[in-house]
C-alpha cells in the first residue's frame, strides 16, 4: 500500500508529538477473509482507528499499542459549519449520518459529521444468521464504514466513548452562535466538542441473568458472535464425523432471534445433531403475528425441534469430567417449570446459545452528576420526547436501544431494526430542521410488518398493508432477503451485494439441475 505523504493534511486532528502510522484504505473486497482475525480482535480494545472519508480519500490511522497518548481536541475542517457528532454505528447512527449527507443544505449550513464507533465494520445484525448457514459472506452484511462512507464528507473514528459533556441549555438554534452544544470524551483520550450530538449507541447482550450463563452461554448479538456460534458448530461436527456422536443445541429464548437460530442451526445439523429451544412462555413468538408463529411451528416441527416451553433457566454448569479447550466441553441446564405441578427437568447440552435479554450501552458511559446529567428510564435509555430529542437537552437527539419513545397508545416502541431505520430517517430530518430554525417533525413509526428466517430457503413475512397474509417458504424467503437488499446502507453497497446474491443463486441453479439431471439418468 502506498503512504500517505501528508498526514498532518489529511487528517482533522492536533496529535502534538504522538507518532502515528498510514496506511491506504482498505479494499472493499474480501476475498479469502479470514473469520478468525476477527474474533480474536478485542471487542473493547483502546487502540484508536481513525478513519476518514471524504471524496475519493479513505484511510486510518492507529496509534501504537505502546503510546499513552496525551489528551487532544478533535479538529473541526470548518469553524463556522454546524459540527454533528453521532454515537454509534448501526441501523440508528449510520442511517442518521447518510440521510444528513443526502439533505440540501444551504452552503454554510451543511453541517460536519463525525461517526464514532468501536467496531470497524456496519453490521446488518437482520442477515447474521445467514452467516451459519453460508448464505452470505461477511463483507456483504457486515461492509467497512472505510468503504461505506468513501464518498460522502462523513468522518468515521474507531474508538470508544467515555464520558458525555452536555452543556446544551441555553437554546435549540446553536448552529450560528459559538457556544458548544456540549463535549464527548472518547477512552482513546480524543475530545469532540458538537453542537449536535445523535446517541444510537445500541446495546449488548445481558447474560448476568442466570447463574453460569455469562461463562459458558455463547450470545448471538453481534458479528463476533456469530463468528465464533460457526467456529463452534464446526468444531461439533468435526467431532461427529469422527465419533459419530449427536451434537446437542440448547437455545434460550424463543423470540425472533431464538426461533431463527432453532431453525438456522437444526437445518444445518439435520440428522447429526438435536435441537432444544427453552422458552418462558408457554408458546414461541408471543408477540408475532400469528402468520409468522404458524410458519415458524411448522418448520421447527418438521426439524425435529425440541420445545421445551413454560420452563425457565435456574442456572448453567459445566458438565462432570468435561473440560475442553476455549470453553468447550458439556453443559448441563437445570430448568424450573413456570406453572405448579410441573416437574423441573435437567437437559445437557454440547452449546448453549442465549437471545434473552439486552441493555442499552447508554448506561455504561460515565456522566457528571448535576442539572447536565441525561434522564434514564429504569432500562437505561434516554427519555426523549416525540421529536427524538433528549428532555432537556434540545441539542441531544436519541434513537433506537439508547430511546425510551413511546407509541400513541403510550407503549414503549420495540428496539428492533425497522424502528432504528426509520427513527433514523427522522432525526437526520429533525437536526436539518433545527439547524435552519424550522419547526421539528413528531416521529410516528409505521409497522410495515414483520420478517424472519427459517433456513437457507425458508422464511415467513407478514406484511402490516394486507392483514391476514403471511408469505412462507422459498417465497418468503426470495421476499425478505429482496427487502433487506433495498435497505442496505448504500447504493454502491446495494449494487455489489445484489450482484454478488443474484450469481451465488444462478450457480446453486445449475448445480441442482445437474444434480437432478444425474438423478434422471441413473435411474433409467
Amino acid at each position: 500500500m502506498a503512504l500517505l505523504s501528508a498526514v498532518s493534511s489529511l487528517l482533522p486532528f492536533s496529535y502534538g508529538a504522538t507518532r502515528l502510522s498510514s496506511k491506504a484504505s482498505l479494499a472493499s473486497t474480501t476475498s479469502g477473509f479470514n473469520l478468525s482475525s476477527l474474533r480474536n480482535s478485542p471487542r473493547n480494545s483502546l487502540r484508536l482507528y481513525v478513519s476518514r472519508a471524504i471524496a475519493s480519500n479513505g484511510g486510518y490511522a492507529e496509534v501504537s499499542e505502546n503510546e499513552t497518548p496525551p489528551p487532544r481536541t478533535y479538529t473541526w475542517p470548518d469553524n463556522k459549519r454546524p459540527r454533528v457528532c453521532i454515537l454509534g454505528g448501526g441501523f440508528g447512527g449510520l442511517y442518521t449520518a447518510l440521510r444528513l449527507e443526502s439533505l440540501v443544505w444551504p452552503d454554510d449550513k451543511k453541517p460536519q459529521v463525525v461517526l464514532v464507533d468501536q467496531s470497524e465494520r456496519f453490521v446488518f445484525k437482520p442477515m447474521l444468521y445467514e452467516l451459519l448457514s453460508g448464505e452470505v459472506d461477511v463483507w456483504e452484511i457486515a461492509p467497512r464504514f472505510s468503504d461505506l462512507l468513501t464518498n460522502t464528507g462523513i468522518q468515521f473514528l474507531r474508538d470508544r466513548v467515555k464520558t458525555l459533556l452536555p452543556c446544551d441549555g441555553l437554546g435549540v438554534n446553536g448552529s450560528q452562535s459559538s457556544v458548544t452544544g456540549g463535549t464527548v470524551l472518547l477512552e482513546s483520550g480524543f475530545n469532540i466538542e458538537y453542537d449536535w450530538l445523535v446517541l444510537a449507541l445500541g446495546a449488548e447482550p445481558k447474560l448476568d441473568l442466570v447463574p453460569g450463563a455469562m461463562e459458558f452461554a455463547l450470545p448471538f448479538y453481534t458479528l463476533n458472535d456469530a463468528i465464533r456460534v460457526n467456529e463452534r458448530l464446526s468444531k461439533l461436527e468435526r467431532r461427529n464425523f469422527k465419533n459419530g456422536s449427536a451434537i446437542k443445541v440448547a437455545v434460550v429464548g424463543c423470540g425472533y432471534g431464538g426461533v431463527e437460530l432453532a431453525a438456522t442451526i437444526s437445518e444445518r445439523l439435520q440428522d447429526r445433531g438435536t435441537v432444544q429451544a427453552i422458552n418462558v412462555s408457554k408458546s414461541i413468538l408471543t408477540s408475532a403475528p400469528d402468520g409468522n408463529r404458524e410458519a415458524a411451528m411448522k418448520v421447527l416441527t418438521s426439524r425435529k425441534v425440541q420445545l421445551l416451553l413454560g420452563y425457565l433457566v435456574r442456572c448453567i454448569k459445566r458438565a462432570t469430567g468435561s473440560e475442553e479447550e476455549d470453553g468447550g466441553g458439556g453443559y448441563v441446564l437445570e430448568l424450573q417449570p413456570t406453572e405448579k405441578g410441573v416437574e423441573s427437568q435437567v437437559i445437557e447440552a454440547d452449546m448453549v446459545l442465549w437471545t434473552v435479554g439486552t441493555k442499552p450501552l447508554l448506561t455504561e458511559l460515565e456522566q457528571p452528576s448535576g442539572p447536565s446529567v441525561l434522564p434514564l428510564n429504569v432500562r437505561g435509555q434516554a427519555e426523549t420526547d416525540e421529536t427524538l430529542r433528549v428532555k432537556g437537552h434540545p441539542r441531544i437527539f436519541a434513537l433506537g436501544d439508547s430511546s425510551s419513545l413511546r407509541d400513541s397508545n403510550g407503549k414503549l416502541l420495540p428496539t428492533t431494526a425497522q424502528v432504528a431505520f426509520q427513527e433514523a430517517d427522522f432525526t437526520g430530518w429533525n437536526i436539518w430542521a433545527a439547524i435552519n430554525n424550522r419547526p421539528l417533525l413528531p416521529f410516528r413509526f409505521q409497522n410495515l410488518g414483520e420478517m424472519m428466517t427459517l433456513g437457507r430457503y425458508d422464511a415467513a413475512i407478514s406484511p402490516s398493508f394486507i392483514e391476514g397474509l403471511t408469505l412462507d417458504g422459498p417465497v418468503g424467503h426470495a421476499a425478505r432477503k429482496l427487502a433487506y437488499l433495498i435497505r442496505l446502507p448504500t447504493d454502491e453497497h446495494r449494487f455489489k451485494v445484489g450482484v454478488s446474491w443474484f450469481a451465488k443463486s444462478a450457480v446453486e441453479s445449475v448445480a441442482l439441475l445437474q444434480s437432478n439431471l444425474a438423478k434422471v439418468f441413473s435411474s433409467s
